[in-house]
């Protein structure tokens, strides 16, 4: 401590001993040579510098054991140990900084927890369509190739969500804006689907002008409407029932909705059914939610400054709409 002490004032110290030096300088040339007044300034100069130092070093003694230390634990920086009003706001600005370290660190081991316990989910559901192609396979009649071909649609779309949920913290690095045509989207989104159409005998139904542009990311906004349309699919457990994507301009905001006739979403879950891992009460009727997709297509609107709004009745199906605000050109 004594060392860190003397290389903290070692500057004042040799400027003490210049000024000094100095003053006795001009001593000798101003004709005053007497010896015994030089020897006495000089030795008041050091006593006055050192009592000076002395002083100061027991006023800091206490903050120079605190950074000398090897600290137990992070809330070691925040005991005031302080005395000085330098000291005082190094100790709130290490307070300061360690709250901004605390956020950082929780939002960083929540992250991890989200992604470590959606893996496990993940892993875990995608036992079931391996499992459906293995024993495909063993039938010893001719191979379905349709069956086989949705198993591999599903492991696709998992797949999909697990690199989208993983490419979400660095959004800003994979993100491109540009003019995307809705009708043209919802066209490609439905094509890629339409195994899963066939397969529950449900309907699309496109009502969006080809006029209707947005300014938003095509890769992530196919993910989004992708996720949204094979909801609306999912939870659509009678036949003959459609899913209708429409789409309308008010002003400079154009609104895209996919609406379906499925169960509904129960009044007690509309304020959960966006957040991570939450599957409720419509989840639990099928092995295949992970609670993510509607997790990941709200972080993905906020992220593009999109509106995600869900609207749902029991018995009466799932509205959900996403509004793109502020479009210049509707093309």
């Amino acid at each position: 401590m004594l060392r860190l002490f003397l290389k903290e004032h070692a500057a004042y110290m040799v400027f003490q001993a210049v000024l000094v030096a100095f003053i006795m300088i001009l001593y000798w040339l101003d004709g005053f040579r007497n010896v015994d007044t030089a020897i006495y300034s000089f030795v008041i100069s050091i006593l006055l510098t050192s009592a000076f130092l002395g002083v100061r070093y027991i006023k800091r003694y206490r903050y120079y054991k605190k950074i000398c230390e090897s600290p137990a634990a992070m809330e070691h920086m925040l005991q005031k140990e302080g005395r000085s009003p330098e000291q005082i706001q190094t100790d709130l600005y290490l307070q300061k900084l360690y709250k901004v370290y605390q956020n950082e660190v929780q939002t960083l081991y929540a992250s991890q927890s989200r992604h470590l316990q959606f893996m496990n989910q993940w892993v875990h559901q995608m036992k079931t369509p391996i499992s459906v192609i293995q024993l495909l396979l063993q039938n010893p009649d001719d191979l379905d190739k349709n069956s086989v071909s949705e198993e591999i649609d599903r492991l696709k779309a998992s797949l999909d969500t697990v690199l989208m949920n993983a490419r979400l913290d660095t959004f800003e690095q994979d993100m491109q804006i540009e003019q995307v045509n809705l009708q043209s989207l919802a066209s490609e989104i439905i094509t890629e689907n339409k195994r899963l159409f066939i397969s529950r005998q449900v309907y699309p139904v496109i009502d969006v002008d080809e006029k209707f542009h947005a300014a938003t990311d095509r890769k992530w906004m196919k993910f989004v409407l992708g996720q949204l349309i094979t909801n609306a699919v999912k939870y659509t457990f009678e036949k003959e029932k459609k899913v209708y994507i429409t789409a309308s301009c008010h002003e400079s905001h154009i609104q895209l909705s996919i609406r379906d006739e499925g169960i509904g979403i129960p009044a007690t879950d509309m304020a959960r059914v966006t957040k991570a891992f939450f599957t409720g009460e419509n989840g639990r009727k099928t092995a295949e939610s992970t609670g993510m997709g509607l997790y990941i297509a709200k972080e993905v609107c906020k992220r593009l400054g999109h509106e995600l709004a869900i609207e749902s009745a029991v018995g009466q199906g799932t509205t959900v709409s996403i509004l793109f605000s502020n479009q210049d050109t509707v093309i």
